[in-house]
C-alpha cells in the first residue's frame, strides 16, 4: 500500500446537527450542546474541528449541520472554516442522508476522496493515537475500497450504545489491528450488555466510519435507492444557479434513516478497527461529570453565562453543579446533578441522567417552546 496516495485525497466530515436533549436545560434548540463551553472554555465543535486541523487543512474539513443559524455559529467559533464546506440540511433526516450529502459534496471536489467521519459530540484521548488510528483506517479504506467501522472496547455494560461483534484479526497496518466485522447489534438491554462486555467479543459502536466517497455512495445506491436518487440530483446541481433550490427540494424527499440502518447493518464490505484510545460520547450530564476535573470529594462545578454565583456544599460528594449567577446550597445529596439556568432548574440523580430527554419530550407535548 502506498501511504502517500491516500494523504492527497484525505478529508474529514463532521456531523453537527444534534439537539443534545439530554443536556437540557443548558442545551436548547438555539444553543445545542455542540456550542456550549463545558470543557476548558472550549465548545465540542471547537475541540472536534481542531483535532482534525492537526492532520488536515481547513479546505479539506467539511461539516453538515441543520440550520443557517448553526452555520453562522460554526463560523463564529471557527473563523478558519471554509463557508462553502459547511452544508446546511434543509430538514432533519437522520445520519444516513447527512453522510450521503457530505460524501456528494466532497466527491464533487475530489472523485478519489477518502473521508474520516466524526460526530461533533465526542471526546477522545490521547489525540495522537486517535489520529494515527484514523489515518491508518483511511489508508486501508482508500487502497482496498472497504468501509472501516471504529469500535471501542467496552469499559462497562452500556445500554445506550449499539455494539459490534468482533471476528478474527485479518490484518495489522502500522500497529493498528483490523478485524472481521461479524455484525452490528442494536442497543442491548442490561442483561445482554453484561454478556457482551464479559465475552470480550463485542465493542461499542462509536458511530464513526472511514470510507471512500465513491464506495459509500455505491452502498447507498444498493441499499437505499431513494436516497441515492436524491443525491444524484443534488450532485448534478452543485455549482449551478439551481443548487440551493435543488438541495432544498429533494433533500426533504429522503427517508429519515440512520447510517447504521441504511448502510452499516446491511453491507458486508466492512472491516473493524478496535480503537486503542479512550472514547466517549458526551450524551448526558453524567458523561460531562465523568470528563471534567473533580474536587477532593468528586464534585464538578461549572460556571454558566451569568457572572457570580456560589456553591455551598455540606457533606455532598460526586455531584455535578452548573451554577448561573445565584447561590446553590447542597446538604448531603451525593451523586446528584443540578443544572441552574435563568428560566429552568434541573435536579436529578446522576445514575438517571439519560432520562433528562423525557423532560424535553414532555415540554414538546405541552408545546412549551420557550424552554426548548
Amino acid at each position: 500500500m502506498s501511504e502517500e496516495n491516500y494523504k492527497k485525497h484525505l478529508y474529514a466530515l463532521i456531523l453537527a446537527g444534534g439537539g443534545g436533549t439530554r443536556l437540557w436545560p443548558r442545551s436548547r434548540e438555539k444553543t445545542p450542546k455542540q456550542f456550549l463551553k463545558l470543557f476548558g472554555g472550549k465548545t465540542l465543535t471547537q475541540i472536534t474541528a481542531k483535532r482534525f486541523r492537526k492532520i488536515l487543512p481547513w479546505q479539506r474539513i467539511y461539516c453538515v449541520t441543520v440550520s443557517d443559524a448553526y452555520k453562522r455559529e460554526l463560523l463564529r467559533e471557527l473563523p478558519g472554516f471554509v463557508p462553502g464546506n459547511i452544508i446546511v440540511e434543509p430538514a432533519r433526516r437522520e445520519t444516513g442522508p447527512a453522510h450521503g450529502i457530505g460524501a456528494v459534496y466532497i466527491q464533487n471536489r475530489d472523485p478519489d476522496a477518502v473521508i474520516i467521519t466524526e460526530s461533533v459530540d465526542r471526546l477522545v484521548k490521547p489525540v495522537p493515537t486517535y489520529l494515527k488510528t484514523l489515518k491508518v483506517a483511511a489508508q486501508v479504506a482508500y487502497d482496498q475500497k472497504v468501509m472501516v467501522a471504529i469500535g471501542v472496547e467496552p469499559r462497562y455494560p452500556n445500554v445506550g450504545y449499539g455494539h459490534i461483534k468482533k471476528g478474527a484479526e485479518i490484518d495489522k497496518v502500522n500497529g493498528v489491528k483490523f478485524f472481521k466485522l461479524e455484525k452490528f447489534v442494536e442497543k442491548p438491554p442490561l442483561a445482554l450488555a453484561k454478556k457482551y462486555t464479559s465475552s470480550g467479543k463485542y465493542l461499542w459502536n462509536a458511530g464513526q466510519f472511514v470510507w471512500r466517497a465513491d464506495v459509500l455512495l455505491a452502498s447507498i445506491k444498493k441499499h437505499e435507492p431513494k436516497i441515492s436518487s436524491a443525491l444524484d440530483k443534488i450532485s448534478g446541481a452543485i455549482g449551478t444557479e439551481n443548487e440551493k433550490e435543488m438541495v432544498a427540494r429533494v433533500y426533504k424527499s429522503m427517508p429519515k434513516i440512520s447510517i447504521d440502518y441504511a448502510v452499516a447493518e446491511r453491507d458486508r464490505n466492512f472491516v473493524l478497527v478496535s480503537a486503542d484510545f479512550f472514547w466517549t460520547d458526551i450524551g448526558d450530564w453524567k458523561e460531562v461529570w465523568e470528563n471534567l476535573a473533580k474536587d477532593n470529594v468528586g464534585n464538578v462545578i461549572i460556571d454558566g453565562d451569568e457572572p457570580g454565583g456560589e456553591v455551598i456544599n455540606i457533606d455532598t460528594s460526586d455531584a455535578l453543579v452548573h451554577k448561573d449567577g445565584r447561590l446553590i446550597a447542597l446538604v448531603d445529596v451525593d451523586n446528584i446533578i443540578i443544572v441552574d439556568t435563568k428560566d429552568a432548574l434541573l435536579v436529578c440523580s446522576k445514575s438517571m441522567a439519560q432520562n433528562v430527554k423525557k423532560i424535553v419530550q414532555e415540554l414538546k407535548e405541552r408545546k412549551d417552546t420557550s424552554l426548548l
